[in-house]
């Protein structure tokens, strides 16, 4: 298939929004869902467990690259959690509108 989804967490839903907003006006992304959820991770040295919000953003399988340059300028994180997969089968009316917004 030619689309993906990409995966991003942010600190807050503010942040989220702000980076999404960007990405549609960009036109990397045709959408974002955004979900809270509790992260647990190692950071230097130590656990951490914080709320965060994360991002499934659609695009085209050609505009990730763009879109992960993007977040990493966006996200106030030195590090942020940005990473692409593959859609498969799925709605042909749907994926004709992710390539109608993001072309």
């Amino acid at each position: 298939m030619q689309h993906a989804s990409v995966f991003v967490t942010c600190p807050d839903r503010e942040t989220a929004r702000r980076i999404a907003r960007e990405l549609i006006a960009r036109r990397l992304v045709a959408c974002a869902n955004l979900l809270p959820v509790e992260s647990l991770y190692a950071w230097d040295g130590d656990v951490r467990e914080e709320p965060e919000f994360a991002m499934f953003l659609k695009t085209r399988r050609e505009r990730v690259s763009e879109v992960v340059r993007a977040v990493e300028e966006l996200h106030p994180h030195k590090v942020p959690c940005v990473v692409a997969f593959p859609l498969g089968e799925g709605s042909a009316a749907y994926y004709s509108w992710v390539d109608h917004e993001t072309a």
